[in-house]
């Protein structure tokens, strides 16, 4: 097992911007990882994903609106958001993709004017 710590979130208006951080162990970050939310009364679920090979994948309702990073040397994986919306509310984990292991605290974005 894992573990991810995840930070960064907050409370930012419709619009705004926010950049979430995960930390991990050096070098797991060269796997296929991603952010996960959970959104108040849903079940949590991928919203985006970047691959070993270094290309990225998003559900559509935040494509174009976020962008996932990482620094495998510092085992590091960032997930900037912007033209944020009320919808994207929710806590935000990071994780392997399509791999069980366990989950972190996550971290709260709320999207509130």
């Amino acid at each position: 097992q894992v573990q991810f710590v995840e930070s960064g979130g907050g409370l930012v208006q419709p619009g705004g911007s926010l950049r979430l951080s995960c930390e991990g162990p050096l070098n797991v970050f060269s796997y296929n990882m991603a952010w996960y939310r959970q959104a108040p009364g849903k079940k949590r679920d991928w919203v985006g994903v970047i691959f070993a090979s270094g290309e990225t994948e998003f559900v559509d309702s935040v494509n174009g609106r976020f962008t996932i990073s990482r620094d495998e040397t510092n085992g590091m994986m960032y997930l900037q958001m912007n033209n944020l919306e009320v919808e994207d509310t929710g806590v935000y984990y990071c994780n392997f993709y399509n791999y069980d292991n366990q989950w972190g605290q996550g971290t709260q974005v709320t999207v509130s004017s």
